[in-house]
């Protein structure tokens, strides 16, 4: 058994911090404390196994949306046994419980709105390429059609210009007969 005092640096107050630190401890069989110092930074004082201890530190080196720990400084010495539990120290003024909750519940809807914003994103992807495709399709059928004309007012006008030569030849041969 041993004892540490971790000294936490980060954004790690007014985040959720100290409640999901409970939270790890209790889960480990931690015993001892946590508190918010003036300073910014957070104190943790904890007793446990050698091997519960380290993967305690490893569970507090939290990096997420509210919680951003960047140092802890450790110092280790002997397990005194002065504590039955582990748990939260709230300053005066502080809210405790109900901001606790809180914190936690805006965890949850940020990762509920990263996540369908995620989903979304995968869907305009694939919205997207669709409109493209669609798009390709398109241009595709507008050369089509267009070459289909083309051919078809060729045909046309080599059509009318046989019809007028038709004419032209019988109106010829019709005067030819009254000029007779």
């Amino acid at each position: 058994m041993k004892k540490v005092i971790l000294h936490i640096s980060g954004k790690v107050q007014q985040a959720g911090f100290r409640v999901k630190t409970v939270a790890i401890a209790n889960a480990l069989d931690i015993k001892g404390n946590v508190q918010n110092l003036p300073d910014g930074r957070v104190k943790i004082i904890a007793e446990g196994e050698d091997a519960d201890l380290e993967r305690f530190i490893q569970g507090i080196n939290i990096k997420n949306a509210l919680i951003y720990v960047s140092d802890i400084v450790k110092e280790y010495s002997n397990h005194t046994g002065d504590y039955e539990r582990f748990y939260k120290l709230v300053s005066e003024g502080e809210t405790d419980e109900r901001l606790d909750t809180a914190a936690d519940l805006l965890k949850k809807l940020i990762h509920v709105v990263e996540s369908g914003f995620n989903r979304v994103e995968n869907k305009q992807d694939i919205m997207i390429e669709k409109q493209t495709e669609t798009m390709d399709k398109i241009d595709q059928s507008r050369i089509e059609i267009t070459s289909e004309i083309r051919s078809t007012k060729d045909d046309f006008r080599s059509h009318i210009d046989e019809r007028i030569s038709m004419i032209e030849h019988d109106i010829a041969q019709i005067k030819a007969k009254i000029m007779v």
